[in-house]
């Protein structure tokens, strides 16, 4: 069996607010790999243009995703266009509003504290509601709480919670987490995946590893008879 397709657009039985996310997304700054999925009751395909804010492709930062990410409903991506020039007595954009008050404006007093790129690696659960914030890598494994606003870099595998958010914990020991990023399952072609879903939804990491080293033939008797 090969398992879902991520080019389906409503993969949970054809229903509206659950989508692939790669399939909504048109912007050329926004990069979401495959199986990673949005869930929203109003508006899930507007993803881009409700949950990403902010997003000027003048500035050139870039919002990416990997793969297998779960992102519950509101959750919201503030990207460097939020940012306002902080090198004088006030932080209002005059610029933005009329040309008058753009006459002397100088963007490089606003790209000056940018922070680049915002990047979720691969398997990370973003609750209801979470924001983050522009910059900011959250790695592999990770579970972002429900509410939490993420405004620095997290870890794999750890779980945050509260505003500002802030690690309460790792989901696994720091050898265990080696072996996953090593193993890195989210690489796997679907075949695979769906061949070993036991030992990814489990918790024995060396049933995990043996599954990571299954010869290839088995991977190509496994296309042939689908």
């Amino acid at each position: 069996m090969r398992g879902p397709s991520p080019d389906t657009l409503h993969p949970f039985n054809g229903e509206p607010h659950t989508v692939f996310l790669k399939n909504v997304i048109t912007r050329p700054n926004i990069e979401v790999g495959d199986f990673t999925y949005y869930n929203d009751l109003t508006a899930a395909s507007d993803f881009e243009n409700r949950n990403v804010r902010y997003h000027f492709e003048f500035l050139g930062d870039r919002l990416k995703i990997g793969r297998f990410c779960a992102l519950a409903q509101g959750t919201t991506f503030i990207m460097n266009g939020a940012n306002h020039a902080m090198t004088g007595f006030s932080t209002y954009p005059f610029n933005i509003f009329d040309e008058a008050w753009r006459q002397g404006f100088d963007l490089a007093t606003i790209f000056d504290h940018l922070r680049g790129d915002t990047i979720v690696e691969h398997d990370v659960w973003f609750g209801t509601g979470a924001t983050v914030m522009p910059g900011v890598t959250i790695c592999s494994g990770a579970i972002i709480g429900a509410n939490a606003v993420v405004a620095a870099d997290v870890p794999p595998y750890a779980v945050v919670v509260g505003n500002p958010g802030r690690i309460v914990r790792l989901r696994f020991d720091e050898d265990t987490i080696e072996r996953l990023l090593d193993i890195a399952w989210w690489d796997w072609p679907v075949e695979k995946i769906t061949r070993h879903l036991g030992a990814i939804r489990g918790a024995e990491i060396s049933a995990l590893e043996q599954a990571s080293i299954e010869p290839e033939c088995a991977l190509d008797a496994d296309r042939k008879a689908g």
